[in-house]
């Protein structure tokens, strides 16, 4: 039996598909502020933190296709919750939720949609075992 390679993973990327890629694409780049670490015409790749990314591809040329229903949740961590919670109610970004508090996960959080569903929430420890 072949054993499994043993070096560190480099890359984390999750892709999310898009019916209107640069409507998507300015939404991470200018509303969430992440830089723009790969572009490969029709994928955008943002870096979200260290080698963590969400890569955003034109749905047309994926391997996958664009669905009205998204059963995912991009999730952020921040180190300032209540300042990113005002950015975002100046913004008005849809469906933005209460800035809430879970106790037993030990963040308090809030969530929002990006331009074609896609839930993201922010969020910051409130503890140190979170």
């Amino acid at each position: 039996m072949i054993a499994r390679p043993e070096a560190a993973n480099e890359l984390a990327i999750t892709f999310f598909y898009y019916r209107d890629l640069p409507a998507a694409a300015a939404f991470y780049c200018d509303v969430l502020g992440l830089e723009l670490a790969i572009d490969q015409g029709w994928t955008k790749i943002f870096r979200i933190a260290g080698a963590a990314h969400v890569g955003l591809v034109d749905e047309t040329r994926g391997m996958n296709k664009w669905q009205p229903h998204k059963p995912v949740q991009l999730c952020i961590r921040v180190p300032d919750v209540d300042g990113w919670y005002a950015y975002a109610r100046d913004r008005a970004l849809p469906m933005l939720s209460d800035l809430f508090r879970n106790d037993q996960l030990g963040i308090r959080a809030f969530t929002f949609r990006d331009p074609e569903g896609y839930q993201i929430e922010i969020q910051s420890v409130t503890h140190e075992t979170a």
